[in-house]
């Protein structure tokens, strides 16, 4: 009924729970708006566009479903309105409709229904779970309720069910709940031909009982089926409390199908990490979008599950890349320095950079430890040049494209390319790490496989300069072509990647490199404060 309600993470969590029943789900994303794909999509409007291994650029709901659950995601996992588009008005050029009038109902909603099914197929899941983007009564959603409100005659009624996350507002002034906004959001729903067979109520508090015969009444469900979806401390609470009031059993009887008793004992390890941290673990991410958290979306997350890892309550201090700029390297000292850890993540343009510049050589000078990611990578690289190396132009071909000194310049693939959409360095691709580097001590491997989304890469006309200075290559693609890792072994912890580490990380297997960077960073803290306890009282 309205937005950002936590339809993603619901359906992540209802997905987990399944799983922990021994069912194998699928999970699909069907979003409204008339892009193709987020790809191109504004970070403060979009949030972060999640990266799949076959190289879609997806919602970041996809985030959600692959940090719940185990299943592996593709460009079949997202769908759009606009690809739904793009792929009917192909086929209409390309006559394969016959001459005939292409409209809404049956031509959208048939290939709407047909990317659930080929999901299935390709997948061969127990369950499907489907996610609607938007609000009820959007007009660009209606396509879609439409599809699987015959998607539900079609497989037969007892072989799917409707879930409608709504609202159910705290009005201060009044002190008591309204649940007029759920009945109204249930009512559309009817209008169109779909009854809500669970309601899941987005409450800030406790849904007393008589407010849940209420809501069963008015909106036609049973009152076991009204379901109180309240605000957590953290998202990882969330499917251990829809488990507690039986959802998924619930689920499953409306689908007739007989399964284990869900095992949350993985879950329940993890609430005990998340409400009884041994302290906390600080740490500073440097970024040009961080007034939209959404942006940096699966970092934050990768960070979380590193920090409990190491039983620690993660506490990010988000600092602007610009409020760096032109201060005196002291006053950047000072900003910084109650980080135990300083992390720069990705994201393109010019905007920013000096005061990503200005941190990592922080970072460095001061034994801090540093993480870069993919943009990251490229500015520490560009921040060694200059300042170690003595490459007083050195800089990225994307920032200044006259720059003498390209220590990053575009990927070969791309020169000449000035498309945005989709011309990327995409997906997972193989990388070949150094026996001995801390990227292979935090994967236990020298083969990796991660995930990529940039269209830069360092330079290796400067790699016999760079390296003699210390600034090691740890990592490269199994052709030798792409620096995918580099380091410096003189410093405490500093490693900076040119892929993207936070879109594989999960909640009950936290990412190696976050982890071995949450370590360091730990290992810092306590030799600061050890620093701190030996000095000389001053009088």
């Amino acid at each position: 009924m309205v937005s950002s309600l936590g339809k993603g993470l619901a359906a992540a969590s209802i997905g987990a729970l399944l799983e922990s029943r021994g069912l194998r789900v699928a999970l699909l994303k069907f979003d409204p708006y008339l892009n193709v794909d987020p790809g191109t999509m504004s970070p403060f409007q979009h949030g972060e566009v999640f990266v799949t291994d076959d190289g879609a650029e997806t919602d970041l709901d996809l985030g959600h479903y692959e940090r719940f659950t185990s299943m592996p995601l593709s460009r079949l996992n997202n769908v759009t309105a606009g690809r739904i588009y793009e792929t009917i008005l192909t086929k209409e050029r390309r006559g394969d409709f016959l001459g005939k009038t292409v409209q809404v109902i049956p031509h959208v909603t048939n290939e709407i229904k047909d990317a659930i099914r080929r999901l299935a197929e390709e997948h061969k899941p127990d369950i499907v779970m489907v996610e609607i983007g938007g609000t009820v009564g959007d007009i660009e959603s209606l396509p879609f309720l439409e599809a699987i409100r015959q998607m539900r005659q079609e497989v037969g009624r007892e072989n799917a069910i409707f879930i409608h996350l709504t609202l159910v507002p705290y009005i201060a002034a009044a002190g008591e709940l309204k649940t007029k906004p759920t009945q109204h959001s249930v009512r559309e729903l009817r209008e169109i031909g779909i009854q809500a067979d669970i309601v899941l109520c987005r409450v800030d508090r406790e849904l007393p009982a008589d407010m849940r015969a209420k809501i069963a009444l008015f909106c036609n469900v049973a009152e076991e089926a009204v379901i109180a979806a309240r605000d957590a401390s953290s998202v990882y609470l969330v499917p251990e409390m829809l488990g507690e009031q039986g959802l998924d059993a619930l689920a499953l009887r409306y689908l007739h199908i007989a399964a284990p008793p869900a095992n949350l004992a993985p879950w329940r390890e993890l609430r005990q990490r998340l409400e009884h941290p041994e302290g906390p673990l600080r740490i500073a991410v440097v970024g040009k979008y961080v007034e939209y958290e959404d942006s940096y979306k699966s970092l934050k997350e990768s960070l979380v599950h590193a920090a409990l890892a190491h039983r620690r309550q993660l506490q990010v201090d988000w600092v602007e890349s610009e409020s760096l700029e032109n201060l005196p390297a002291a006053a950047v000292a000072q900003r910084l320095a109650q980080a135990d850890g300083v992390l720069v993540p990705g994201g393109f343009g010019a905007r920013g950079i000096p005061g990503m510049l200005a941190a990592i050589r922080y970072a460095r000078e001061s034994g801090t430890p540093f993480f870069g990611i993919c943009l990251g990578m490229q500015c520490a690289v560009i921040e060694f040049a200059r300042n170690v190396c003595g490459m007083a132009a050195a800089n990225s071909s994307e920032f200044d494209p006259a720059t003498p000194q390209r220590v990053i310049y575009k990927l070969r693939e791309l020169l000449g390319v000035e498309e945005m959409g989709g011309t990327m360095r995409l997906g997972a691709w193989p990388c070949t790490l150094v026996a001995g580097s801390r990227a292979a001590a935090a994967y236990g491997s020298l083969e990796i496989s991660e995930r990529h989304r940039h269209r830069y890469e360092y330079n290796r006309d400067y790699e016999a300069t760079l390296t003699g200075a210390g600034l090691a290559i740890t990592g490269s693609s199994p052709d030798g072509v792409y620096v995918e890792v580099v380091e410096i072994a003189s410093h405490p912890w500093f490693l900076g990647c040119q892929f993207h580490p936070e879109f594989k990380s999960r909640s009950l297997a936290p990412h190696p490199l976050f982890r071995a960077f949450a370590g360091a960073a730990l290992e810092h803290r306590r030799a600061q404060r050890e620093a701190c306890l030996s000095s000389p009282a001053r009088v």
